[in-house]
């Protein structure tokens, strides 16, 4: 017989890596310019624009860290771009 499974928590047990990217745009930057460009990178799933020291806050997902590394570095280049922050997600709990 097997334990039973906490409610509510879940560990990236899917074969994806996932991270949370914080995006500053700069001020002479249209911040949905910048949104509209993220969503068309591979990995990005989601974009949230926020408020706070951020501007922007990306889910990115991919198979494994190097290509999670090459989004990261792809969100770099776009232009607006001026400052990121990632944290790879460990653990989700629902």
């Amino acid at each position: 017989m097997q334990p039973a499974a906490r409610a509510g928590a879940t560990s990236n047990a899917s074969d994806k890596t996932s991270a949370i990217t914080l995006i500053s745009v700069a001020s002479t930057a249209d911040t949905s310019a910048v949104s509209g460009r993220l969503m068309k990178l591979g990995g990005v799933e989601v974009v949230y624009e926020i408020t706070g020291q951020y501007d922007i806050a990306a889910i990115i997902a991919a198979p494994a860290i190097a290509e999670i590394n090459k989004c990261i570095d792809d969100i770099r280049k776009i232009e607006g771009v001026s400052d990121t922050n990632t944290v790879i997600i460990l653990k989700t709990i629902r």
